[in-house]
C-alpha cells in the first residue's frame, strides 16, 4: 500500500505538467501618448483578454516579450513589467492580481524611454511560460498592434513639427517629377561617364558567337550564361574575331575597373584593361536589354546600339548586411550578390557577429555557433541565447537561429569572387560581443567541469570577477569583451586565422577584416581585477579610454603581421580629450599613417558630429562614407505607423541616397533627423573636406541593420529601391547639379532617375535573380474643389482605384484623370505583375 501511495505522489507533478497548455488569450498593444508628461517618454498599454472557458490563474505564470524601449514604470497594481537583459522583458502577476475570469480583460500601462511611432516599435515575440513547466514556452499569436487614432499622439515632443505623412504631402513631394517616355531614358544605371545611343541595334541569337582572350574568358562565360538563360541555348565560343560576334578585348590604356562598350549592327565589343572592367561592361550590356528579357525564354534579343565609355568614381562601393541581429540565409545572400553585381557594387561588408548572434562556423570553437547562433527560450543557462527582436521562443526560428557553415561560407566567397565582389567579414569587438562572450563562457564552464582549467581560460572573453556596471544602447549589461585579458587576443587570433583559411580555400582575395569598435558604453572595465592587474604592468593605462587605444593597438599589430590593414567603425580612429574643460573627441594621431580604414556613420544632423567623416579624412584616415542621414537602409521611408524601420537618425527614401553629395553633404541637406526643415546654422564652424581629405574618401556604403528585418521580403523592401540611389552615387561621376547646387538641375536629374526606376529597373527586378519584393510607394493624393488628383513617385508604376469601399486589385480601374469626390475612394500603386503597395483613402 505504501508503495502505491509513493507512486501516486511521484506522478502528481508530472500529470499536472501534462495538463498545461498555451493559454487562450487575445492581446493588443497601443500607443496612448508620446511626449508623456512633457518628457522624452511614451505611455503605452497591453490589453489582455481571457478568451478561454476557464479563468487565468492569479499566479504561476510569466509572459515574455521583446521591446526596443526601456520600460521605466509599470502603471498597474495587478501586473508588472521587469527587464531581463537586452530587449527581453517579462510581464508577471503581482500579489494583487486575482486572476482573469473568462471574457474579462486587464490593461497594463507602462512608461518607457523615448518615442514609439510605427509598428516595428511595438513589443514582439510574445510567449508564455508556466512556473511548473519552466522549460516549455508557448507562442502567443493572437496579438494585434493598434495605431492611435489621434495624430497628436505621434508628436514626439512639444516642438515636433513633423506629423504623420499624408497623401497630400506625398502628392506635393511627387509634383515636380516629370513623366518621361521610356525611349528617351538612358538605359544603363548607374550612369556611365559617357553614353550615346546610335539608333542602330544588334540581334543576339543562338547562332551569335562569343570571342574572348584568355584573361577575359571567365567574364565571357558569365555573359554567355546570362544570355543563354534568356534564349534557351548557350552561345558558341569562337577562336577568332568575326562579324556578328560578341568580342571581349584587353585594352591596357583604359583605367582600372573601366570599360568601353560598343554595340552596332556588326556586333558587340567590350574592351577593358582588367577583369573587373570587363565584368562591368557585361553588366552594362545586360542593362541595355528590355526589362522583360528576364524570367522567360525568347528566340532572340535586340540590343540597342550604343557607345559607352565608363569607369567608377569610387573604388569601394559597398553594402553592409547585418546577419547577426536576424539571420539571412545563404540563398538570400547569393541573391543579394547578384543584385550588387548588376549595379556594379564591389564590397559586401558582412556583419556576422553581434550581441544577438554569431553566424559563422569556426570549427575550432564550435560553441560560437552551438550557443551563439541559436536563439530561443531555455531555462538552462548558456544553452543558447535568449529571444531578441521578436524571434520567439522556438530555437528553430529562421530569423533568430542560423549560421553559415565553413563550407557554405567558402561557397559564398567563391560566388562573390566570380562577380568581383570582395567580402569583408566583421568580428564585432569589444562591444556588441555578447554572443561570443556567452559562447566562450559556456566553453569555459564545460572545460572546468572536465577539470581542464587552463583550457577553460584559453579563449575566455570576460573576467568572471569583474563587477563593473554598465548598460549598452541596446540595454545589455554583459556585452563588452574585457580587453585586459590575454585570452581575448588568443581568441581573436584563432578566429582571424580560421577565417583567413576559408579565404585561401575559396581562392578569394582578402585585404582586411573589420574589427567593430562601435558603441562601448560608459562604466565598462571600471571594477575589473584583470584591468587592475594590466594597469600595474602598464602604468600609462590610467583610464578606460586608454584601454581602448591599447586594444586597437594590439589588434592593429595582429592584422599587420598577417598582411592585412585594420578596418572598423569610426570610433577606432577617435581619441577623447578635453576642450575648455569639456569632453571633446579628435582624430587619434597615434593611428594616422597606419593604413587604417573607418566606416563613419555618425553625421546625424543636430547631434554635433556632422563633420566627423571630413575631420577623419582630413587627418589622414581612409574613410568609407556610411552616413546615417543618407545610407542607412534600415531607416523608415517616412513617418507613418504602417512604415517599418527605425528612424532615430533620419527618414530615408530613395531620394536621400540619390541626392547625396559625398564631398559636401552639408550643401543640400534639407531636413533634420526628425523630418523637420533643417536649421542650417548647425553647420557653422564645422570642418569642410579639403582636397587632401578627398583623396582619403575611399568609397560609399549602404547599410542594412537587421533589428526590424526578419524575412527576405522585409530585407528587399527596406533595401530597394534605395540601393539604386546609393549605387548611382558610388559609381557615377559627380553630377553637374551637385557641383553648382542647382535645384532645377537636380529636379530634372531626379525625374530622369525616378522614371528609370519605374519603367526599367523595377520591372527588371520582378524577374531578375528570381524576383525581388521591392517597396512600392504609396500614391500621393490631393483634393482641390470637388475633385481628387493622384500621382506616383516612380512614373511607370500604375495607380488603381475603387469607389465602392473595396480594396483595389490588379483588375481595378486605372487612374488617368481627376475624379469627383462624392464618396470614399481608395488608391493603390501596382507594378506590372499585379503586386501592390499600401492603400490610400480619400474621403469626400
Amino acid at each position: 500500500m505504501i508503495r502505491y501511495l509513493f507512486l501516486a505522489i511521484f506522478l502528481i507533478p508530472f500529470s499536472l505538467k501534462a495538463q498545461l497548455t498555451a493559454p487562450s488569450l487575445k492581446i493588443s498593444w497601443e500607443i496612448i501618448e508620446n511626449n508623456h508628461q512633457g518628457k522624452s517618454a511614451s505611455l503605452t498599454a497591453f490589453t489582455i483578454t481571457n478568451t478561454d472557458k476557464k479563468a487565468l490563474p492569479k499566479s504561476g505564470w510569466v509572459m515574455y516579450f521583446n521591446f526596443v524601449r526601456k520600460v521605466d514604470t509599470t502603471l498597474s497594481a495587478d501586473l508588472k513589467i521587469r527587464h531581463i537583459n537586452g530587449d527581453l522583458f517579462q510581464l508577471l502577476p503581482t500579489a494583487n492580481f486575482q486572476g482573469l475570469k473568462p471574457g474579462a480583460s486587464v490593461q497594463v500601462n507602462a512608461v518607457s524611454e523615448a518615442w514609439v511611432v510605427n509598428f516595428t516599435d511595438a513589443p514582439a515575440g510574445l510567449y508564455w511560460v508556466w512556473d511548473q513547466q519552466p522549460e516549455k514556452a508557448y507562442s502567443l499569436t493572437d496579438y494585434t498592434i493598434t495605431p492611435s487614432t489621434q495624430p497628436r499622439q505621434y508628436q514626439r515632443f512639444a516642438g515636433d513639427k513633423m506629423g504623420l505623412i499624408t497623401p497630400a504631402m506625398i502628392f506635393a513631394q511627387n509634383k515636380s517629377i516629370q513623366d518621361i517616355p521610356e525611349k528617351e531614358l538612358p538605359k544603363i544605371l548607374p550612369s556611365p561617364q559617357q553614353y550615346r545611343e546610335t539608333g542602330v541595334s544588334f540581334m543576339v541569337t543562338p547562332e551569335t558567337k562569343v570571342f574572348a582572350t584568355g584573361e577575359l574568358k571567365e567574364e565571357a562565360s558569365f555573359l554567355n550564361a546570362q544570355l543563354s538563360s534568356m534564349i534557351g541555348k548557350p552561345l558558341a565560343s569562337s577562336t577568332r574575331k568575326t562579324d556578328g560576334a560578341i568580342v571581349f578585348r584587353v585594352d591596357s590604356s583604359l583605367s582600372k575597373e573601366g570599360y568601353r562598350l560598343t554595340v552596332n549592327e556588326k556586333g558587340i565589343e567590350i574592351a577593358a584593361a582588367d577583369r573587373p572592367g570587363a565584368f562591368y561592361g557585361v553588366q552594362s550590356l545586360l542593362a541595355l536589354l528590355p526589362p522583360s528579357s528576364w524570367g522567360k525564354t525568347q528566340t532572340s534579343l535586340s540590343v540597342p546600339g550604343v557607345e559607352v565609355s565608363d569607369l567608377p568614381r569610387f573604388g569601394h562601393r559597398a553594402i553592409m548586411l547585418d546577419i547577426a541581429r536576424n539571420f539571412h540565409s545563404k540563398k538570400q545572400l547569393l541573391k543579394l550578390l547578384d543584385l550588387m553585381a548588376f549595379y556594379k557594387l564591389n564590397v559586401l561588408h558582412l556583419h556576422f557577429s553581434d550581441d544577438e548572434g554569431w553566424r559563422l562556423e569556426i570549427p575550432s570553437l564550435p560553441e560560437l555557433t552551438q550557443v551563439g547562433a541559436v536563439r530561443g527560450h531555455s531555462n538552462v543557462p548558456l544553452k543558447n541565447l535568449a529571444p531578441a527582436y521578436g524571434s520567439g521562443p522556438d530555437i528553430n526560428g529562421a530569423a533568430g537561429t542560423g549560421y553559415y557553415s565553413r563550407l557554405e561560407f567558402v561557397d559564398i566567397l567563391r560566388y562573390a569572387n566570380a562577380r568581383h565582389i570582395k567580402v569583408i567579414p566583421e568580428i564585432e569587438a569589444p562591444g556588441h560581443a555578447r554572443a561570443a562572450i556567452k559562447a566562450m563562457e559556456a566553453r569555459y564552464n564545460a572545460k572546468l567541469t572536465e577539470g581542464l582549467k587552463a583550457e577553460a581560460e584559453k579563449y575566455l572573453l570576460h573576467d568572471p570577477t569583474d563587477r563593473s556596471v554598465y548598460r549598452s544602447v541596446q540595454m545589455y549589461n554583459d556585452n563588452v569583451i574585457n580587453v585586459a585579458m590575454p585570452s581575448v587576443y588568443r581568441f581573436l587570433e584563432k578566429v582571424t586565422d580560421d577565417i583567413l583559411g576559408m579565404y585561401r580555400e575559396a581562392g578569394a582575395p582578402i585585404e582586411t577584416i573589420h574589427y567593430g569598435g562601435d558603441e562601448v558604453p560608459a562604466g565598462v572595465w571600471t571594477n575589473s581585477p584583470a584591468v587592475e592587474k594590466l594597469r600595474q604592468q602598464n602604468p600609462e593605462l590610467k583610464t578606460s579610454d586608454d584601454l581602448w587605444y591599447y586594444f586597437y593597438g594590439k589588434i592593429n599589430d595582429m592584422v599587420q603581421k598577417r598582411g592585412l590593414f585594420l578596418y572598423g567603425w569610426e570610433e577606432i580612429g577617435m581619441r577623447k580629450t578635453l576642450l575648455d574643460g569639456k569632453s571633446h573627441v579628435i582624430p587619434n594621431p597615434d593611428f594616422v599613417g597606419q593604413d587604417m580604414q573607418v566606416d563613419v556613420w555618425n553625421n546625424v544632423l543636430g547631434w554635433g558630429a556632422e563633420d566627423l567623416a571630413y575631420r577623419l579624412a582630413n587627418a589622414g584616415y581612409k574613410v568609407v562614407l556610411s552616413c546615417v542621414t543618407h545610407m542607412y537602409f534600415d531607416m523608415s521611408y517616412y513617418k507613418s505607423f504602417d512604415e517599418p524601420g527605425y528612424y532615430w537618425g533620419a527618414y530615408i527614401d530613395v531620394d536621400k541616397p540619390f541626392s547625396f553629395i559625398p564631398y559636401d553633404y552639408f550643401k543640400n541637406s534639407k531636413e533634420d533627423r526628425l523630418g523637420n526643415p533643417l536649421d542650417r546654422s548647425i553647420f557653422n564652424g564645422k570642418e569642410r573636406l579639403t582636397d587632401y581629405g578627398k583623396q582619403n574618401i575611399v568609397g560609399i556604403q549602404g547599410l542594412l541593420w537587421s533589428e526590424t528585418v526578419n524575412s527576405p521580403e522585409r530585407m528587399e523592401y527596406m533595401m530597394l529601391p534605395k540601393l539604386m540611389g546609393m549605387a548611382e552615387r558610388a559609381w557615377a561621376q559627380s553630377p553637374a547639379w551637385a557641383e553648382t547646387n542647382d535645384e532645377k538641375a537636380y529636379q530634372k536629374a531626379w525625374s530622369v532617375f525616378a522614371n528609370q526606376l519605374g519603367k526599367r529597373e523595377l520591372p527588371r527586378l520582378d524577374s531578375f535573380a528570381g524576383g525581388f519584393a521591392y517597396r512600392l510607394p504609396t500614391a500621393g493624393a490631393i483634393v482641390e474643389g470637388n475633385q481628387v488628383q493622384t500621382n506616383v513617385q516612380l512614373p511607370g508604376l500604375i495607380v488603381r482605384y475603387t469607389t465602392d469601399g473595396s480594396e483595389p486589385t490588379a483588375n481595378s480601374a486605372v487612374y488617368s484623370q481627376p475624379l469627383p469626390v462624392s464618396k470614399l475612394i481608395k488608391f493603390k500603386v501596382f507594378n506590372g505583375n499585379g503586386r501592390s503597395g499600401r492603400t490610400v483613402e480619400v474621403n469626400p
